[in-house]
């Protein structure tokens, strides 16, 4: 059995993140990036590499960090509570929002009036992220989307022929709309697991709990799926991510139309956001 060594293994895993922002330039001179921070693994171990690229690469950049309190009882205080750690103890300023303050409602009041948790909390969270990040003048949005959360996103779409969303995956989006900042993902690569072992070797201070929503969700089903598929037949994972990075080159180069919201004046691509779409529906319910 190989025993794995901390030095070595965060020297690996750092590395590895580091020449995925070099090969895809994630990071820009004069960028200022917004990270978000929801104090769970992925999302403080993408702070963690940021702050250490910032301190050794020859990129000047500024990072802030964004925190969304969704409401969900039991569950995000402990989240906050990492987030707001990891941020001091990093000397990285954080922001912190909630749907409450943002939207009106927490998530566990408006929840059931949809098949899954997931599909409000998605819009709303992504919403204000984009919103924060606008008005404190962000070039980009860093968010810890890892390998396995990518493959799953990628096999969502394709089963429900959502080809559209292709457009949305790969480690950086690029601007579409003024208004809309581009995302990028510095853990693309980097799987889940290999996330979960850099934060126990290093005692990070993590919120570790899983959602108490995602059981019921598709994603949640998707990600057993892939898990049992990866156990019996290793680099499964691997090979769907090689797939997909061939499948979606020619997607990407489509041309994306996106106009404003007629309510909230944000960008969309139809005529009305998600966001208002959905806050119309639990108005009227």
């Amino acid at each position: 059995m190989t025993i794995l060594k901390k030095e070595e293994f965060n020297k690996k895993i750092f590395s590895k993140i580091e020449k995925l922002i070099n090969q895809y330039n994630l990071i820009d001179n004069g960028d200022n990036i917004a990270v978000a921070l929801s104090g769970g693994k992925d999302s403080v171990l993408t702070l963690y590499a940021l702050v250490k690229y910032q301190n050794d690469s020859n990129i000047d950049f500024d990072l802030t960090a964004i925190s969304v309190d969704e409401g969900i009882d039991g569950y995000r205080k402990h989240g906050i509570e990492s987030a707001i750690k990891n941020a001091e103890k990093l000397d990285v300023e954080l922001i912190q929002k909630s749907f409450s303050e943002e939207v009106g409602f927490k998530l566990d009041n408006i929840y059931h009036h949809f098949k899954s948790a997931c599909i409000p909390c998605g819009v709303f969270r992504r919403s204000i992220l984009n919103k924060t990040a606008f008005e404190i003048g962000a070039d980009k949005i860093a968010t810890g989307h890892n390998l396995d959360d990518e493959i799953q996103s990628f096999l969502m779409s394709f089963s429900r022929a959502d080809t559209i969303k292709f457009s949305k995956f790969g480690p950086m989006l690029s601007m579409i709309h003024p208004k809309l900042i581009p995302r990028i993902k510095p853990l693309w690569n980097t799987s889940e697991k290999d996330v979960g072992i850099w934060a126990v070797m290093n005692n990070i201070n993590i919120h570790f709990d899983e959602c108490p929503y995602s059981n019921i969700s598709l994603r949640g089903k998707t990600k057993n799926f892939l898990n049992k598929i990866e156990s019996k037949n290793p680099g499964t994972k691997e090979n769907i991510m090689e797939s997909f990075k061939k499948m979606i080159l020619d997607i990407k180069t489509q041309k994306n139309n996106i106009n404003e919201c007629k309510k909230c004046g944000e960008p969309c691509s139809g005529l009305i956001c998600k966001a208002c779409e959905i806050t119309d529906l639990i108005s009227n319910s």
